[in-house]
C-alpha cells in the first residue's frame, strides 16, 4: 500500500503521540507538523524529522490526508477548510462542538467522497475488540473511566473529555434510539462539569449507566455488558476482557437449585465460574490503539471501504453527549425548583443582598 501524505495539525498532547506514531508508520509519509507555536511545531518536526509549517493552508495541494488534534473549538473551522480542499481528515473526538457544525461536516466529506474519521480510539482498544461481536442483544451496561487531573483539555468538561468515549462505544454496541438521558454532575477544578454520571434509556429497553471522573486519586477504565445470555467485562486501562456464559441450563429452568444434595452444592459452589457460570479470560495481542486507528484510516482511504468511526458515529456520540449536558444543568441539587442546579450548584435565583 502506497504511503498516505500526511500532516499532523495540532501539537498538543495527543498531537506529538499522533505524529511520533505516523512518523513510523510504514501506510504513513508524514509530510508537515502544523501549529501556530513556533516552537511547539518546530520541536515535534525535529523528533519526527519532518518539517514544520504554521499554516495548514499552505499544504493544499501537497498532502492527501490530515490528522487534526488542535483544541476542540478550532476542529469545525480546521476540518472544513481541509474537505473543502479534497483532503481526508482524522479528526480528534469530540468531532466538533456543535451538532449543526458536524451535520456541515458530513455532508461536505459526503458530496466531496472523502474520508472523514473521528478519534474515538477505544474502538481499537484490543480489550474491546477480541469480545465485542460477542456483545449482542444487550439489556444493561455500565462504565466507568477516571483519572487524575491533568490540567489539560480544561476548555471542555469531563463529559465531552471522557465520557463521549463510552458514547461511542455503547452506540455502536446498542443499536437502538435514545429515548431519555438523566444525567448529573459535580464541578470541582473551574467551570467545567469534572465529575459526571448519565442514565442512557434506549428503545429497546436497553440501560447504560456511565460514569466519568477527571479528579480522581485512583484511575479507571472498564466496561461490564449484560446481554441476554452472557456477561463481559472489559478493561480498558490493561487491554484485556472477561466473559462469562451460564449453563444453557440456567436459562431453561432445568437447573433445580432447591433439589441439590449436599455434595452437589459443595460442587457447585466450589467450581462456580468452571461449570454454571463459565468464565474465560480474554488476552488479546497488545496493539496499539492510536497506531491501529492511523492504519484503517489509511487502509480505507486506499481500498475505498469505509473507516470504523465514521464522522456519523463522532456525531451521534456528540449529541448523545450534549443531551447528558443538558440533564446535567437541568438537574435541581435542592427539593425546591428555586434552589441550585448544575454542575456548578448555582442558584436558580441570583443571591442578593439585604441591606
Amino acid at each position: 500500500m502506497k504511503p498516505l501524505r500526511t500532516a499532523i495539525i495540532g501539537t498538543g498532547h495527543l498531537g506529538r503521540i499522533h505524529a511520533r506514531l505516523a512518523a513510523e508508520a510504514p501506510h504513513i509519509d508524514l509530510v508537515a507538523i502544523v501549529d501556530v507555536v513556533k516552537e511547539a511545531r518546530e520541536r515535534v518536526a525535529e523528533e519526527t524529522k519532518t518539517r514544520a509549517v504554521a499554516d495548514y493552508r499552505e499544504l493544499f495541494g501537497e498532502i492527501e490526508a490530515a490528522i487534526v488534534a488542535t483544541p476542540t473549538v478550532y476542529h469545525y473551522q480546521v476540518v472544513k477548510d481541509l474537505l473543502e480542499a479534497g483532503i481526508h481528515v482524522l479528526v480528534e473526538k469530540p468531532i466538533t462542538t456543535t451538532i449543526d457544525e458536524a451535520d456541515e461536516l458530513c455532508e461536505i466529506a459526503k458530496q466531496k467522497n472523502l474520508k472523514l474519521q473521528v478519534g474515538h480510539v477505544e474502538r481499537f482498544n484490543p480489550g474491546f475488540e477480541c469480545v465485542a461481536d460477542q456483545l449482542t442483544d444487550i439489556r444493561y451496561l455500565q462504565g466507568t473511566r477516571a483519572s487524575g487531573f491533568t490540567f489539560r483539555s480544561t476548555d471542555i468538561g469531563v463529559v465531552m473529555d471522557l465520557m463521549i468515549h463510552d458514547i461511542d462505544i455503547v452506540l455502536s454496541l446498542i443499536k437502538s434510539r435514545v429515548v431519555d438521558v438523566r444525567a448529573f454532575g459535580v464541578a470541582v477544578m473551574g467551570d467545567q462539569e469534572d465529575i459526571a454520571q448519565a442514565t442512557i434509556h434506549f428503545a429497546n429497553g436497553a440501560i447504560a449507566q456511565l460514569t466519568a471522573s477527571r479528579v480522581n486519586y485512583q484511575p479507571a477504565r472498564s466496561m461490564q455488558v449484560f446481554t441476554a445470555s452472557s456477561f463481559a467485562n472489559i478493561d480498558f486501562a490493561t487491554r484485556g476482557a472477561t466473559t462469562i456464559h451460564p449453563d444453557p441450563r440456567l436459562f431453561t429452568g432445568e437447573f433445580d437449585l432447591a433439589s441439590l444434595k449436599p455434595d452437589e452444592v459443595t460442587h457447585y459452589r466450589d467450581h462456580l465460574f468452571e461449570t454454571l457460570l463459565v468464565k474465560e479470560q480474554h488476552e488479546p495481542e497488545q496493539t496499539n490503539a492510536i497506531a491501529e486507528e492511523h492504519r484503517d484510516f489509511a487502509e480505507a482511504i486506499r481500498t475505498g471501504r469505509e473507516v470504523r468511526v465514521t464522522g456519523k458515529a463522532g456525531r451521534n456520540a456528540l449529541a448523545v453527549a450534549e443531551q447528558v449536558l443538558h440533564s446535567i444543568d437541568k438537574h435541581q441539587w435542592d427539593a425546591s425548583p428555586l434552589g441550585r442546579r448544575g454542575a456548578m450548584l448555582t442558584p436558580a435565583v441570583p443571591l442578593r443582598r439585604v441591606g
